[in-house]
């Protein structure tokens, strides 16, 4: 399959952003700016082989609030629903894959999946995109395995073909991103959005900045689109993290726009004088 037009012009930007993903939140963000026009998602998945533990470790990328039960499904390797997900895929010959949640649980003594489908129709789940990457002539080992979800929404012939295309950077990047936050010793944990309510609104430029930081941009990147020094970004940043209730830049456009603060795609760039700092 060829893409033309936008969706042309979004493959090659997600592939020529990939190389300058290092951290956890640019990864978060890559995925939630041209990756979303050809992978529409607010649930990302991503395991990675951890050979200390002999087993995939999943963790959550969210831009919408996920139950607690929901997040727990997703994050155990050993849980029935992750198990059967890695079964269906090797399964598969190793090629994408659409999950209708409503078959989970359908077959005889499928008690621990009929629990795992009602947790994802509860929160709106109906179709997930599955792909991943194994080792070469060892299907049956994984090195890496993605689940994507939008919820209330199907999952198309053409999504899978763009997964299937952008597997590849996906993996790398994933990887590369894991190994960076392993050499500053960085934990690799779930991100997840936070339940308690935010501290205060935002301002317009507040949430000029947070779009910003959605784009990958650093502090002098955003300093010098919006026309102020890249001091005044990092103490609104610190605001805006302190409001939300948010750790990091990833978590804090997360949070934004499962609060309404932010739209999903609000832009970022925006004349100088637009708002006051």
């Amino acid at each position: 399959m060829t893409l033309e037009g936008p969706l042309a012009d979004a493959m090659l930007r997600v592939v020529e952003a990939a190389p300058g993903v290092r951290r956890r939140y640019q990864f978060f963000v890559w995925t939630q700016a041209h990756f979303k026009r050809l992978l529409p998602h607010r649930v990302a998945v991503c395991g990675a082989w951890q050979r200390p533990r002999r087993a995939l470790g999943f963790e959550v990328f969210q831009s919408v609030v996920m139950a607690p039960e929901v997040l727990a499904l997703f994050t155990d390797s050993a849980a029935p629903l992750m198990q059967h997900l890695m079964d269906r895929w090797v399964g598969a010959h190793c090629r994408p894959l659409r999950i209708s949640v409503a078959a989970l649980g359908a077959g005889p003594g499928d008690t621990a999946l009929d629990h795992a489908r009602r947790h994802l129709q509860q929160a709106g789940i109906t179709e997930m995109m599955l792909h991943g990457v194994s080792r070469p002539q060892r299907p049956a080992d994984l090195e890496s395995l993605f689940l994507l979800a939008e919820p209330h929404q199907t999952v198309s012939d053409l999504h899978l073909a763009c997964l299937d295309m952008l597997m590849p950077h996906l993996h790398s990047t994933y990887l590369r991103m894991q190994g960076a936050e392993r050499d500053i010793g960085n934990p690799a944990v779930a991100i997840a959005t936070r339940t308690t309510p935010a501290k205060g609104q935002l301002s317009a430029r507040e949430r000029q900045i947070l779009a910003q930081v959605r784009e990958g941009k650093s502090n002098l990147q955003i300093g010098e689109a919006l026309g102020i020094s890249a001091l005044t970004v990092k103490n609104h940043i610190q605001k805006i993290l302190r409001k939300l209730g948010a750790s990091n830049r990833a978590q804090a456009v997360s949070r934004a726009i499962s609060l309404q603060q932010m739209a999903p795609q609000e832009a970022g760039a925006g004349h100088a004088g637009a708002a006051t700092d």
